[in-house]
């Protein structure tokens, strides 16, 4: 098997990738400024509304349609799954905390 698969990268720097599992609204900011998202066709209204709502979605769109189902797709999905799973347990655990009185 061949390791440089892996790292395989058609337009999309390898900074992006790695940038946007932690901070995907600000790296696709800088992208966006870099203007290497106009392969993706992503002008207008609907690439900046899921840039401000849904970064993650977004970040995974630009994913595929660069490399297809690629392994930086599934580590960006896995990723995307755990923060959506974990930020609505933190959001309950301190509203009970709130209105319980314990904090």
């Amino acid at each position: 098997m061949n390791l440089q698969m892996f790292w395989v990268t058609h337009i999309l720097p390898l900074w992006f990738l790695v940038f946007a599992l932690f901070l995907p609204r600000v790296a696709l900011l800088v992208l966006w400024l870099e203007t290497s998202l106009s392969p993706f066709e992503l002008h207008g209204i609907l690439g900046l509304l899921f840039a401000i709502v849904l970064p993650r979605v977004l970040v995974l769109y630009v994913i595929y349609l660069d490399q297809g189902i690629s392994l930086w797709f599934a580590i960006h999905l896995v990723v995307a799954l755990l923060v959506w799973a974990g930020s609505g347990r933190y959001t309950s655990r301190r509203r009970r905390e709130r209105y319980s009185g314990i904090g």
